[in-house]
């Protein structure tokens, strides 16, 4: 791969060259991804129409006091469509992520391109960092070939918190799993409390989605889009 720190030269030069950006396997896992996650967010809205209210403990049913009621109209008609995708879109995810994982820290992707260095971590850069990002600033050339400290906290987190805590959460849903492993849904407090900490998690992997296609944008769309899908960008 060529050298990180060349290429942001490079291209202030004036020189024009083709790179290196992504792996074949980080685009295959990335794009399976993508196409999992929102067989997931639409399944999950059609399961979540069923019974839009969350509930804390074992139990939780119509009447019930409950923790929030979303503003959404009860439809049960699209619960069973709703479930069959639900359970496919998350097996192809499981394994994805997994393949996905294992890779990066096997080829040492997560501690290279993902682990904070030292010097972000100071309070300077990192209010200097989530400001330009607030106020949606352009990166200049020198960042387009490296992540900033509130990119890589925002990944590891996905990766590392938000989707292992999405999984275990839904798997704590499952009765036949429960039956095997109760410990998997005593963990969460009951079958309502794993669906209320499923709803939440999910819902902040959409807001990081949402983050990250804007940021995706901010920093130049059509190049991040070439590096994805061909692996190389030009400088």
């Amino acid at each position: 791969m060529a050298d990180c720190a060349a290429r942001p030269a490079m291209a202030s030069q004036g020189i024009d060259t083709i790179v290196p950006r992504h792996s074949a396997l980080i685009r295959l896992t990335h794009w399976i991804n993508a196409i999992s996650f929102l067989m997931l967010l639409v399944s999950g809205v059609a399961i979540l129409l069923a019974q839009p209210a969350l509930f804390w403990g074992e139990t939780g049913f119509f009447g019930d006091p409950s923790l929030i009621n979303l503003p959404m109209a009860q439809n049960e008609a699209q619960s069973g469509w709703g479930r069959s995708l639900h359970f496919l879109g998350a097996w192809i995810w499981i394994l994805n992520g997994g393949i996905y994982v294992l890779s990066g820290l096997l080829t040492l992707h997560f501690h290279r391109d993902f682990l904070p260095e030292r010097n972000q971590l100071a309070w300077r850069t990192l209010r200097e960092v989530l400001s330009n990002q607030l106020l949606f600033k352009r990166p200049n050339i020198e960042e387009f070939y490296t992540y900033n400290i509130i990119q890589r906290l925002a990944y590891l987190t996905a990766t590392f918190l938000l989707a292992p805590l999405t999984i275990l959460s839904g798997l704590a849903m499952s009765p036949g799993l429960v039956a095997v492993v109760p410990a998997l849904v005593e963990v969460f407090g009951g079958h309502q409390s794993a669906r209320t900490v499923h709803f939440f998690a999910m819902s902040l992997l959409v807001v990081f989605l949402i983050v990250h296609v804007a940021m995706v944008s901010l920093r130049g769309f059509l190049p991040r889009m070439r590096a994805m899908i061909t692996g190389r960008t030009s400088a």
